[in-house]
């Protein structure tokens, strides 16, 4: 499913067992540029003899940048999380391709929702499993979800390609205009 069947997935009604896929290799530069959000500047995620120290055969990927995987798929079906748990399993190297399965698992009467992630290397070793509690879009959201994939989904750099450096002005009525 593409980014933009995501979108028009959740617009038409997301359901328990709906399921999502996405992948990501990150590189060098992901890796300095979530450490320069997050601040999370562990050596084992830049230096080779402290990630050998630690075991491990190079520097690793952050743990919060590979599970943003699952936050994007959250992010194109519009689930606002309540609560987030995931089980780190195994190192993620840059160049190393990882894969994000994600089953929505049930739905109660006021679309509260809960979903599992999975979260492979291309060998098929879980490197992360998740447990998602969240919020889905309503009839309300999912008339504006509409509305905006009729307008080209202008807020959704995904639709265009994964170029994080391209960020779109802010839009008339955004509360960042």
């Amino acid at each position: 499913m593409e980014m933009t069947d995501f979108r028009k997935r959740a617009a038409a009604g997301l359901q328990a067992g709906d399921r999502f896929r996405t992948s990501r290799t990150f590189t060098d530069d992901d890796v300095v540029r979530f450490a320069r959000i997050s601040k999370d500047y562990n050596p084992v995620h830049f230096d080779t003899r402290f990630a050998e120290a630690r075991n491990f055969r190079a520097p690793i990927c952050h743990g919060l940048l590979t599970a943003s995987l699952v936050t994007e798929i959250g992010g194109q079906i519009g689930w606002l999380a309540s609560a987030m748990n995931f089980r780190f399993k195994g190192p993620v190297y840059v160049g190393e391709t990882i894969t994000c399965s994600l089953v929505i698992t049930a739905i109660d009467q006021d679309g509260r929702a809960k979903a599992s992630a999975t979260i492979t290397r291309a060998d098929g070793v879980t490197v992360i499993e998740a447990e998602i509690h969240g919020i889905i879009p309503g009839i309300e959201e999912r008339k504006v979800l509409d509305q905006m994939l009729s307008e080209g989904d202008p807020t959704n750099e995904l639709t265009d390609g994964d170029d994080l450096d391209q960020i779109p002005p802010p839009l008339p009525g955004s509360s960042a205009a």
